[in-house]
């Protein structure tokens, strides 16, 4: 069958590309119901261990993004989504015949390895198709539909374990992962220009990450980017267990975890409405200012003696807040880092995905690690990342200031 050549709508285009960007988040997101019933069967005298199976599949996802950038480079977008999502599948089979929780880390790699592909391939495809404040309202419509993906995973999880146990959600995985394959297969024509086109080489991609981290808004946009998916990966890996084990919510999280993901999206819906008239960079030094003050408002009243439903509410709220910036800072940080990037758009998109997802991984293991039954170590956590975050954005200048 001939690859398509009419360009998508754009409204097709952006549902498309945050189905792919989608099957990040319920490769994530639907594993959360499932963590204490994996625990109590494959490691009972470490639960928090279980843990890891987040943080191992972001970890295989960032160091796939090192590669898959260039090779949709070399090769055209398309073929790389493509034969990501096929690693993706072996992933998933490997987890759905293990028997251990070190193999199912190693499986969760892997799946993470094949899910680069579509995730850093998505935004240079929408790079390939448009630039600056177009691409960032591009994205934020494209993290309203990705936001979703939050608030029905875990529930499709809880009831896949309820209608089997922990090894369906594998299943479920794969054909999630497939539907958008076959769609763009069908549908979408490569967005890479031949001209554009670099050979598959280490020194393209050395050139290129130098190239990046010598420009001041690049360099800076990936490190504020890298933190603030360490607050979001800290909150995802622990947040099973506080909603659980600290408040007694373990069999509703589903539920409170998709009226979050419904709330948190209208963050990225707002930023589209707003970065035209306000800006990029004032819209993130907003966000990081509320989120400090929402966080210093939980840790208090987690320290105080109040009644439990201010406390929960409290949680509730700072956990919400959390999700609801990154709709506001994320697509912004990716247009800035990559606005004058355009031409090495995959591999650029392949720099910031990896330095900020392994980076993310590595703020975020030792936080959720440190759960001691009360959401204070990821709160402090969080406040550290984000206050650095701030004072980062702050050395963002606009074109021409010094």
């Amino acid at each position: 069958m001939a690859a398509p050549t009419k360009r998508l709508p754009q409204a097709e285009f952006i549902a498309l590309t945050a189905m792919i960007m989608a099957v990040t988040a319920f490769s994530i997101d639907a594993m959360l119901p499932a963590l204490p019933q994996i625990a109590s069967e494959l490691s009972p005298q470490s639960p928090n261990n279980a843990q890891l199976i987040v943080t191992s599949f972001v970890f295989g996802m960032g160091l796939g993004t090192f590669v898959t950038g260039p090779l949709s480079d070399a090769f055209g977008r398309r073929k790389v989504v493509i034969g990501g999502v096929a690693l993706y599948l072996v992933g998933t089979f490997l987890a759905w015949i293990a028997g251990s929780l070190e193999l199912i880390l190693a499986a969760r790699v892997i799946m993470g390895l094949g899910a680069a592909g579509p995730r850093v391939t998505a935004i240079a495809m929408t790079r390939d198709l448009y630039a600056g404040r177009d691409m960032a309202r591009i994205m934020s419509f494209v993290m309203v539909v990705f936001s979703l993906a939050p608030a029905v995973a875990p529930t499709i999880g809880h009831y896949i374990i309820l209608g089997s146990d922990w090894r369906g959600i594998f299943v479920a995985f794969g054909i999630f992962a497939m539907i958008p394959a076959i769609w763009l297969y069908l549908r979408q024509p490569e967005t890479l220009a031949p001209e554009n086109k670099r050979p598959m080489n280490l020194g393209s991609i050395v050139s290129a990450t130098k190239e990046m981290f010598a420009h001041r808004t690049a360099s800076l946009s990936i490190l504020i980017q890298t933190l603030t998916f360490g607050v979001l990966f800290t909150v995802i890996s622990s947040t099973q267990q506080v909603f659980d084990q600290t408040f007694g919510q373990g069999d509703s999280f589903h539920f409170w975890f998709a009226g979050i993901a419904v709330v948190a999206a209208s963050g990225s819906l707002l930023n589209a409405r707003l970065v035209g008239r306000l800006g990029m960079r004032a819209i993130i030094r907003g966000m990081y200012m509320t989120q400090i003050g929402v966080t210093l408002a939980m840790l208090l009243i987690v320290s105080l003696d109040l009644p439990y439903w201010i406390t929960f509410a409290s949680y509730v709220i700072w956990v919400t807040g959390n999700f609801f910036q990154a709709g506001l800072t994320i697509g912004n940080l990716n247009a800035l880092a990559m606005e004058e990037m355009g031409h090495i758009a995959g591999v650029a998109a392949s720099v910031i995905a990896a330095v900020s997802t392994v980076g993310a991984v590595l703020l975020a293991v030792p936080s959720g690690l440190m759960f001691n039954g009360t959401p204070v170590p990821m709160g402090i956590a969080a406040l550290l990342m984000v206050c650095v975050a701030l004072w980062l954005t702050i050395k963002i200048k606009r074109p021409g200031e010094e």
